[in-house]
């Protein structure tokens, strides 16, 4: 909301526009002459909100300086007193103010109302306002009465800071669709239960979320009768439908109430422009270089209820119904969702639904690799703390891991892994396995990359969430990528043991991208049911690793139950890194000065004695 409001106060000569700011000043009537214009004149507000208030000429001469200031201001006050000002405002002013290309909300004031007691406002007004949408309200008022002039200003200010016009069609007479799916919104967040309707708890919640204070029992019966008036099945004992929540807020929006509306929007973090704020659905969090960022424990438990609370037919999974009413107040899925091709990406149940262990297991992926896309569906959700400390607290920073010197333990609970292998080795299937897909025998060549995400148990009963990544025909540029190799945590080199030719690609990957070495890495001889054969290679796998100062490849086969101890060997070299690392040259430059430190000790050893020696025999 607007903290500064400008108002431009405009009419005919005699209209009494000077009258009618002095009266707002000094509180009382002058009847001696005021001078023609007055200067511009600033006053402060119990809300905060600062307006000025710039009195005009309608002289022909004071033309120009009219354009500058309706150009300069947010709200024109346009005051007619008498049949000719009347006329005057729909054939002169209001085609004026459209020609200046301004579009300013307009606040019509019929001043001298105590001369014309017998005028109806309604009928007087009412053809003006059909036919210009941009009045914003009208109003009588009475500078020597007194009447209705703080009540003209406060309208003017309100018109900038609660503005009817994007919420309200006065031709169409109903709430416009920006408005409308806002307020859905609203009403998916605040149904609670998800039955469809806001019950009296729910609506006192809304009641004391956004105006600090409860209903009384008999206002909110009130409301109700006043909603079954226009759609009786709309207010029942099971309380609001969504219909009877669009209703009421259209009402509010007739009585000149929108302020009300406004309130209840921007509690929910809804702009001037109907759009959720940029600050809301986008707040600060960076990530330090070589940290992540994971859910924390109330993030976690907020989409485990959140799956509870949809999972409406008990069944252990998502259907694409609820899956759908899920997201109903968001965009839809998110972007990097379908480009994994979700739900394929996770655990699903026999139906084909995301289990809990799978919904997890993707916002964990997706925390991982993008967290400013929770965030923004973590705003959309309706994720909110008590003290409204905001989304970021349900994401965590882990501690930095350091590549150059052998970190011993990496505290993080998600960890990706890098799949390298020749074409056919199996690399699919082992992505399929962590799933838990039944095993799928046809060769389906991977082309475009493809993830995998699921928990795994450590020794110890520990678990950690293990992000499997085939690189697929973008393997060249994501292995010369700098930022991708710093994102990764481990690498699993894979290869076919029943296929000669199948482990020199791995000798050939290591030699082409140097910058692997760098990384954790656990050695998987693949398809292991099938007849082993050696391998046309420099070196047999077993030789080549132990050369390399590194565990013997595993022997896997999809087919075999034992396949998960791979996901835990994976996971455990991601977070030991230096159990799993290959053996560098700065490993023997560190043995080295290790050597020469042992020395120099010695050494100093001797000399130690030697002097001692020397001390008893003088």
């Amino acid at each position: 909301m607007t903290d500064t409001v400008r108002i431009v106060v405009c009419g005919d000569e005699g209209v009494g526009k000077s009258s009618l700011i002095t009266c707002l000043v000094k509180d009382r009537f002058r009847s001696t002459k005021i001078q023609p214009t007055l200067p511009p004149l600033t006053i402060g507000a119990p809300d905060g909100v600062q307006t000025t208030i710039v009195d005009t000429s309608a002289l022909p001469q004071e033309r120009n300086s009219l354009r500058k200031e309706i150009r300069r201001s947010n709200v024109i006050c346009l005051v007619y007193s008498d049949h000719y000002s009347y006329e005057r405002v729909s054939l002169f002013w209001l085609p004026f103010f459209r020609s200046l290309g301004v579009n300013l909300p307009v606040i019509l004031c019929a001043n001298k109302s105590d001369l014309y007691l017998d005028v109806e406002a309604e009928k007087e007004m009412m053809p003006i306002m059909l036919e210009f949408k941009e009045i914003d309200s009208c109003i009588r008022a009475s500078g020597k009465e007194l009447k209705n002039i703080n009540e003209l200003f406060y309208l003017c200010q309100r018109a900038v800071t609660h503005p009817i016009a994007p919420l309200y069609d006065s031709k169409e007479q109903n709430l416009k669709t920006p408005a409308i799916l806002a307020l859905q919104r609203i009403f998916f967040l605040c149904d609670r239960d998800q039955d469809g309707f806001l019950n009296d708890k729910e609506i006192q919640d809304l009641q004391t979320k956004c105006f600090g204070k409860l209903i009384s029992p008999p206002e909110l019966e009130e409301i109700k009768a006043l909603i079954r008036k226009t759609s009786p099945s709309s207010a029942s004992e099971s309380g609001l439908d969504l219909r009877g929540f669009i209703l009421l807020n259209k009402i509010f929006a007739e009585k000149g109430r929108h302020e009300t509306i406004w309130t209840i929007l921007r509690t929910f973090h809804y702009t001037d422009s109907l759009s959720l704020k940029d600050s809301f659905l986008h707040p600060k969090f960076e990530v330090p270089p070589n940290s992540s960022a994971e859910l924390s424990p109330i993030g976690y438990r907020f989409f485990v209820d959140l799956f509870l609370l949809f999972d409406q037919d008990n069944d252990g999974g998502l259907n694409e119904n609820e899956l759908a009413a899920l997201f109903a107040p968001t965009p839809g899925l998110p972007a990097s969702w379908n480009e994994v091709g979700f739900p394929s990406s996770t655990v699903k149940s026999e139906a084909g639904h995301i289990t809990l262990q799978g919904w997890l297991a993707q916002w964990s992926m997706t925390t991982f690799q993008d967290p400013k896309t929770t965030l923004e569906y973590l705003a959309y959700l309706g994720f909110e703390t008590a003290d409204k400390a905001g989304t970021t607290t349900a994401l965590k920073i882990t501690k930095p891991r350091r590549r150059k010197r052998r970190q011993a333990k990496v505290e993080r609970n998600v960890v990706l892994c890098y799949v390298l292998g020749s074409s056919g080795c199996g690399k699919s299937t082992i992505l399929d396995a962590l799933l838990a897909k039944p095993f799928n025998p046809m060769y389906h060549p991977t082309i475009k990359p493809r993830t995998a995400v699921n928990s795994v148990e450590l020794q110890g009963g520990k678990q950690c969430y293990l992000i499997l990544e085939e690189l697929g025909d973008r393997e060249p540029a994501i292995l010369e990528n700098k930022e991708k190799l710093e994102q990764c945590d481990v690498v699993c080199y894979t290869y076919d043991s029943s296929d000669p030719d199948s482990f020199a690609h791995i000798d050939e990957i290591r030699r082409r991208y140097k910058q692997l070495d760098e990384l954790p890495a656990v050695f998987c001889a693949l398809k292991a049911d099938l007849d082993k054969t050696m391998q046309r290679c420099d070196a047999q796998p077993e030789e080549y690793t132990r050369e390399l100062g590194m565990s013997a490849p595993l022997h896997v086969s999809a087919a075999w139950g034992s396949v998960t101890e791979l996901f835990a060997n994976v996971a455990e070299a991601a977070l030991f890194p230096g159990s799993a690392s290959l053996k560098m040259e700065d490993d023997g430059t560190e043995r080295k000065g290790l050597w020469i430190a042992g020395v120099a000790a010695g050494v100093a050893a001797v000399v130690i004695a030697g002097m001692v020696m020397t001390r008893r025999t003088t």
